[in-house]
């Protein structure tokens, strides 16, 4: 039997740039940064003091006071994400089977926010006052299980934790689990809130963050030759899925078309990439291979592109070896350099920036790329100034701590 066609009939977004398209996508062509100063906690006594937060989320958009209680923050986004998607696919109003729709949410971290904070209560009061809703609020699964539960989605509920591949590997096991008929539709994407007091100490220390807390707005600087970290964020990102001819029937809008997922290891590194860049190359084939598609047929690539010195260039050359010639034909950017990198969310929240390139032809910057590291030569990096170009195919690469390496490609949905 043949594999279904997959097409994207909606997507949601939370995000340091805006929590609707509109307003979200105004800032990501304009190129206007979402990174300032910490606001959730004090951060005077860390060394990284700046971070790209939500920072006009309204959980009670989304549900009761009672409800959002129980639930922590990466819970919350996935919810007024997936929110938007399902009401941009009109899944709900359609109607639905609901033994024929999964859920599969990828988050890195899950309920940092909870942890914390009960960890201090256990230290200040005792056991005794710790909350009965820790666990069912801090699960990686709490956002999957909270999505499925509010909408009555009985197919396949699950989340996928891979670093800070976890968004691109659940919107790719999802792809699968539809094109293979185990469901008919899915909501998928990632979720990420982990800008917390530990949550920026461990990366800290980790020597991974970008300390330019004078110029926020300036401080995520993928592929520049001055970069010096990545510039932490949260948000989620939510698309829905479904099989063409299901969409076809109810008349959904069709976005863009999901044509292929690949993954790969490095088996290297918990944190470091494989130094000649062969995972990331190896991700990149396979997904060519799955969606049917020559290198020459991308028009643009949203790249993973953190801003840290160990990642940027091994990333750009193995774009110039995967792509060879037509690396300096196609687009290539970075959307963290605008919001900051969501971790387990980046590739969801990369993927809904995505389907808004393939539908209005745009590859949006990469911008504070005043000089081009030499490493990283050789590509059109699409520096301060979004460019107008027909979009008829773009691939999305995220990697992860661990040697996670992901790639997905989109495009323009035709007959």
């Amino acid at each position: 039997m043949e594999p279904r066609r997959v097409v994207i009939t909606g997507v949601g977004i939370v995000s340091p740039v805006g929590n609707d398209k509109e307003s979200a996508w105004a800032a990501i062509c304009e190129g206007r940064s979402g990174i300032r100063p910490i606001e959730s906690f004090d951060a005077s006594g860390f060394e990284v003091r700046i971070a790209g937060e939500v920072w006009d989320f309204d959980p009670l958009q989304w549900g009761t006071r009672r409800e959002m209680r129980r639930m922590d923050r990466f819970a919350q986004f996935a919810v007024a994400a997936s929110g938007q998607a399902l009401a941009e696919s009109r899944l709900l109003e359609d109607g639905f089977d609901p033994r024929r729709v999964g859920v599969y949410v990828g988050t890195g971290i899950g309920g940092l926010h909870e942890i914390e904070s009960q960890h201090l209560r256990l230290l200040n009061s005792g056991p005794r006052r710790v909350s009965p809703l820790m666990i069912p609020k801090l699960m990686t699964n709490a956002a999957s299980g909270q999505v499925s539960i509010r909408y009555g989605f009985q197919g396949p509920s699950m989340a996928v934790s891979s670093a800070c591949a976890s968004g691109s590997n659940a919107i790719g096991e999802a792809f699968d689990s539809i094109r293979n008929r185990v469901v008919d539709v899915q909501v998928c994407g990632g979720t990420e809130a982990a800008v917390t007091p530990m949550g920026v100490a461990g990366f800290m220390q980790l020597k991974a963050l970008s300390t330019r807390n004078d110029e926020p707005e300036k401080a995520s600087r993928p592929f520049e030759k001055d970069r010096d970290g990545f510039v932490m964020a949260e948000g989620a990102g939510i698309l829905v899925l479904e099989a063409l001819e299901r969409a076809k029937q109810r008349g959904a809008p069709i976005l863009a078309e999901v044509a292929g997922y690949g993954s790969s290891s490095d088996a290297f590194h918990m944190t470091l990439p494989e130094q000649k860049g062969k995972g990331a190359v190896l991700a990149m084939r396979n997904v060519l291979a799955d969606a049917g598609m020559r290198p020459e047929e991308i028009s643009y690539i949203n790249a993973h592109g953190t801003g840290t010195p160990a990642g940027d260039d091994i990333e750009a050359k193995a774009i110039c070896e995967m792509f060879g010639e037509h690396a300096r034909k196609l687009a290539t950017s970075s959307s963290k350099s605008i919001f900051g990198h969501l971790l387990g969310a980046s590739g969801a929240v990369e993927s809904v920036v995505c389907v808004w390139a393939i539908q209005d032809d745009i590859c949006p910057p990469t911008i504070n790329l005043d000089e081009v590291d030499p490493e990283c030569s050789g590509l059109n990096l699409v520096p301060h100034v979004s460019q107008r170009r027909p979009v008829n195919a773009v691939m999305n690469n995220s990697f992860g701590f661990g040697g996670h390496n992901v790639g997905l490609i989109f495009k323009k949905y035709a007959e």
